[in-house]
C-alpha cells in the first residue's frame, strides 16, 4: 500500500507499469526440441492472450465514464520457461522498458514473498489505471510512425546510400541494423546496431543476420545495398576482376537475400527485400561491364525472389540509381567515367533530363517508398534524374 503522504508517486508507478507491461505477462510454452511445434504452440498462446485481453476490455469498457478506445491486445512481456524473459514494443526503447519493468517486478514479488505475501491490485483498478482518461486523450493525437515495430537491415551501411537509408528508415520508426566491413563506421551512420560483416562471406552474413534477430527479435526489411565499381573493357578484362565484380555485386546480394528469407519464412509474417541494382542493369556504360553485368543479374534476382516468395507475403523490389556521389562513386571514378563518355565531370553528374545531380537521400527515399508499398513487388524504381535509355517499359 502507498504511504499516506505519497499517493501520487504510487499511482504514477502503477500507471507506468500498467501502460508498459499490460499488468501481466504471456506465459509461452518451452520450445524443447520441436521448433515447428513450439512455433504453433506459441502462436496459440499469443492468440489466447489477445482474446483474453479483448474480453477484459469488453468487461470493463463503459463501466465508468465514456467508452474507451481499446489498446493493442498484444502482450508486452513474454516468459518462456528455461529460456528467459522477453520485452516487446513498437520500438527497441519500448521493448527494453517493458523488459526492465518486468525484471523489476520479479525482484519485488520475490522480495515480498520472502517477507510475507505479494498481492497485486484488482482487475477493476488495473483497468482504470491502464485506461486513464489522460492517456486515452493522447490516443487521438498520437500517430504511429509508418515503420514502427519493423526491423530493417542495411548492408553497406557506412557508405553514402547506406547512411542515407539508415537515417531514413530510422526516422520512419524502424529499428535499424547497419552492416559494413567497418562495423564502427556502420554504427556511426545512425543505426541502432552496427555490425562488421563481409557480405561476400556466407558465414559472416549468416552470423550477422542471427545477431540482428537476437538483438531485435527478427527481421522485416532488408536493403541489400553493399557494392563496389569494377571497370574494364569486357573483351580484355581479366577473369579475376570479372569474378570479383560478380562476387560482390551479385552473389553477395543472393547470400543476403537467402539469409533474409530464412528468417522471414520462419516468422511467417511476410517481409520486404530491396536491392540496389543500379541503372547499369538496363543501360550499361562503356568499359563498365564488370560492374554492369552483375547488376543486371541482381535486377533479375529481385524479380526471381518476387516470383518465388510472393505467395508467402515476401515482396522484392529494386532501385536503379545512377551517379550518386560518395561511397564507390569517388571523384576518381567520376573523372574516369566522364572521360569514357567524352564529357566533363559536371556534365557527367548532371547528364539527365532534370539536369540535377542525384543524391544519396534520393535513393533512400526510393527504398523507403518501396518498403511502404504493400501491393508492389517485382518492380524497379529509377533514381537517376531521368534517363530514357535506362527506363523500364
Amino acid at each position: 500500500r502507498p504511504r499516506d503522504n505519497q499517493p501520487h508517486r504510487h499511482v504514477h508507478r502503477e500507471l507506468h507499469h500498467a501502460l508498459r507491461t499490460k499488468g501481466r505477462p504471456l506465459l509461452a510454452p518451452a520450445p524443447g526440441g520441436d521448433l515447428e511445434g513450439f512455433r504453433d504452440r506459441a502462436r496459440v498462446a499469443f492468440e489466447d492472450f489477445a482474446g483474453e485481453y479483448r474480453a477484459y476490455f469488453a468487461r470493463h469498457n463503459g463501466r465508468r465514464g465514456p467508452p474507451k478506445t481499446e489498446l493493442d491486445p498484444a502482450p508486452r512481456v513474454i516468459l518462456v520457461p528455461g529460456v528467459g524473459l522477453f520485452g516487446l514494443g513498437k520500438s527497441l526503447r519500448d521493448a527494453r522498458i517493458a523488459a526492465d519493468l518486468a525484471e523489476a517486478t520479479v525482484r519485488v514479488v520475490s522480495d515480498a514473498e520472502a517477507l510475507g505475501r505479494f498481492e497485486s491490485i484488482g482487475e477493476d483498478d488495473l483497468f482504470d489505471i491502464e485506461y486513464w482518461s489522460l492517456e486515452q486523450a493522447k490516443l487521438g493525437r498520437a500517430a504511429d510512425s509508418p515503420l514502427a515495430g519493423r526491423i530493417a537491415v542495411v548492408t553497406g551501411g557506412a557508405g553514402a546510400i547506406g547512411r542515407a537509408c539508415v537515417k531514413a528508415f530510422a526516422a520512419a520508426g524502424a529499428a535499424v541494423a547497419a552492416l559494413d566491413l567497418d562495423g564502427e563506421a556502420a554504427a556511426a551512420s545512425g543505426g541502432a546496431l552496427g555490425l562488421a560483416c563481409d557480405v561476400t562471406d556466407p558465414a559472416a552474413v549468416r552470423g550477422a543476420f542471427d545477431a540482428v534477430a537476437d538483438a531485435f527479435g527478427g527481421v522485416d526489411i532488408v536493403i541489400s545495398n553493399a557494392g563496389a565499381a569494377f571497370e574494364g573493357r569486357i573483351g580484355e578484362v581479366s577473369d579475376d576482376v570479372l569474378r570479383a565484380g560478380f562476387e560482390l555485386n551479385f552473389f553477395a546480394h543472393q547470400t543476403v537475400a537467402r539469409n533474409a528469407v530464412r528468417i522471414l519464412r520462419a516468422q511467417g509474417t511476410g517481409g520486404v527485400l530491396l536491392f540496389n541494382a543500379s541503372k547499369q542493369a538496363v543501360n550499361p556504360g562503356r568499359d563498365f561491364g564488370p560492374y554492369g553485368l552483375p547488376k543486371a543479374a541482381t535486377l533479375a534476382l529481385a524479380r526471381q525472389y518476387a516470383l518465388d516468395y510472393g505467395a508467402e507475403g515476401i515482396r522484392a523490389n529494386a532501385v536503379n540509381a545512377d551517379r550518386i556521389r560518395g561511397g564507390m562513386v569517388t571523384d576518381t571514378l567520376i573523372a574516369r567515367r566522364a572521360a569514357a563518355r567524352g564529357t566533363t565531370e559536371r556534365a557527367y553528374m548532371t547528364g539527365n533530363l532534370l539536369r540535377r545531380e542525384t543524391l544519396p537521400e534520393d535513393a533512400a527515399r526510393a527504398f523507403l517508398h518501396l518498403a511502404l508499398a504493400p501491393a508492389t513487388t517485382g518492380a524497379a524504381l529509377t533514381v537517376d534524374g531521368g534517363n530514357i535509355a535506362a527506363a523500364l517499359r
